[in-house]
């Protein structure tokens, strides 16, 4: 096959479900062996759909899809696989009481998957990403950035043609996403293998991408080779309109005021072993705090330990002066609420309803006598969540699974809103969603705060929290090494703190041990 002829073409492939909802228009795309086809879209716009018909999972309602010269319907994954397309999705699908090897021979079969020949294989593939996993690990016990590297892995040893990435950067920090980077550039540019590789992160596409396809409603919008285009003219093409950056909250909110303000939470050589070293740190209501830090530097720890899901937490935690037992029951009765990193797993129930998610945390509010939920008024309530935070959704009877990313991570918001919360716990809330709801998430943040209500954010993306953030704590290694005022920070400061480079200049003038405080 000629370099430049598509392993993979498709023709006006369509899709629509049901009698109403069209997902895809009539899309065009080429992927080309030995380059990296950048996809992109805001939520909705239709990437995850295109990608379930190409792995299989749907039948496209419309057009043709040719593989290898050849017109192709097939009916599974499996078929699919079968045929040399491996897909890693979003959620990563693994299997987390089997061990790391036998999840990336999880197809093959067979006790040979356990023999000495696999694990050689194994090593093998480890070494083309870099990447050295215990394989005798539990996928349950590892972060998600951990799992998205064994899906990685995965796909790599299925010895596809093509190898479709669906956001495989999204839940990862800097050092592991440097990983995926060069096994897509050895895969493209050394293997010869087609990838398409869908992403929300404009720069990542830019450095990686040798073409890009961009949707918007179910079309394509744009097809262009990447280094014809610039990160405007691909945020212009996903959202129709310009990018309005959103403005750094922390310029119009004075130290004066923050200090002037009640004390909201405070945590007392809060600490978990082997986990997090003690901190202690006072945070003022309608205050926002980052915070930031590579993969495994205790940032996802910090958050469940505020929560009660630590056993093995010790100190206090304090919240309007009151101490909080240790336990998330005790915690949301207290007015702490929790929307974990992994919003489908951990945050939202996904096979029930828009409203039947948003009520969980508070059935008291719309029960009577407290104790008997009235399903209208349950509904009512998700009708106005879908109005008040613009969810893309026709009804709250809407199944959460079937809403996009940003859409669910809305709900798994809004359930908490409409409790006694004064405490927000937000791991990662812009993890896997569109640069438009994105932005929708950090507005709502502000709001929140702007309404007195107190959060604590977790984010991989350091301009995130600059752009949303009062104060930015950093942590590594279990440890709080520093803590900043956003409006006197930078992105690459921030970086380099992380990284444990603790003699970054101070943004406040005092070391990290005094910034700590309130």
């Amino acid at each position: 096959m000629d370099q430049n002829t598509p392993i993979m073409t498709l023709r006006s492939v369509a899709k629509t479900f049901g009698n109403a909802t069209v997902a895809l228009r009539g899309v065009d795309l080429d992927i080309v062996q030995g380059k990296v086809h950048g996809l992109l879209g805001a939520n909705g716009a239709g990437k995850s759909t295109l990608i379930k018909i190409l792995s299989g999972t749907f039948k496209a309602s419309g057009g043709t899809i040719i593989w290898r010269g050849q017109p192709v319907s097939w009916d599974s994954p499996k078929a699919a696989n079968d045929m040399g397309v491996a897909t890693i999705h979003q959620h990563i699908p693994l299997v987390p009481t089997l061990s790391v090897l036998e999840n990336v021979f999880l197809g093959s079969g067979g006790a040979w998957r356990l023999a000495r020949a696999s694990r050689k294989r194994f090593d093998e593939l480890c070494a083309r990403m870099n990447y050295w996993p215990d394989p005798d690990a539990l996928v349950s016990d590892l972060s998600i950035g951990a799992r998205q590297m064994v899906c990685i892995l995965q796909a790599l040893g299925t010895g596809a043609d093509l190898i479709v990435m669906d956001e495989p950067t999204a839940s990862l920090a800097t050092d592991e996403r440097e990983l995926v980077y060069a096994a897509v550039k050895q895969l493209s540019k050394v293997e010869n293998k087609a990838v398409l590789f869908v992403s929300h992160f404009l720069d990542e596409v830019m450095a990686l991408t040798d073409q890009v396809t961009v949707l918007r409603d179910g079309e394509a919008v744009l097809r262009a080779e990447t280094h014809t285009l610039d990160e405007s003219r691909l945020a212009e093409a996903i959202v129709g309109k310009q990018i309005v950056e959103l403005e750094r909250a922390a310029q119009g909110r004075s130290e004066a005021a923050l200090a002037a303000a009640p004390i909201r939470l405070e945590l007392r050589d809060l600490a978990s072993s082997g986990r997090l070293k003690p901190l202690s740190l006072k945070v003022a209501k309608g205050e926002v705090i980052g915070i930031a830090g590579l993969l495994g530097s205790g940032r996802s720890e910090l958050i469940h330990a505020i929560f009660g899901a630590d056993k093995h937490a010790t100190g206090t935690v304090v919240l309007d002066g009151q101490p909080v037992p240790i336990g998330t029951a005790a915690a949301v009765k207290a007015g702490i609420g929790l929307v974990p990193e992994d919003r489908m797993g951990q945050g939202l129930v996904p096979d029930f309803e828009i409203w039947r998610n948003l009520t969980l945390p508070a059935l008291h509010s719309v029960s009577v006598l407290g104790s008997l939920p009235v399903t209208q008024r349950e509904k009512d309530r998700g009708e106005e969540a879908i109005r008040m935070l613009s969810i893309k959704a026709s009804s709250p009877d809407i199944l959460v699974r079937e809403l996009s990313g940003g859409n669910a991570q809305k709900v798994t918001i809004a359930k908490w809103m409409f409790s006694d919360v004064k405490l927000f716990l937000l791991d990662e809330p812009t993890a896997g969603i569109d640069i438009g709801a994105k932005t929708d998430i950090l507005r709502l943040i502000r709001k929140l705060a702007d309404e007195g209500k107190t959060v604590v954010m977790v984010s991989s993306e350091f301009e995130e929290l600059l752009a949303v953030a009062d104060r930015i704590l950093v942590m590594r290694d279990g440890e709080c090494t520093a803590i900043r005022h956003a409006h006197q920070t930078t992105e690459h400061e921030l970086l380099l703190l992380a990284g444990g480079q603790a003699t970054a200049k101070p943004a406040d003038g005092h070391n990290s041990d005094q910034a700590a405080g309130h």
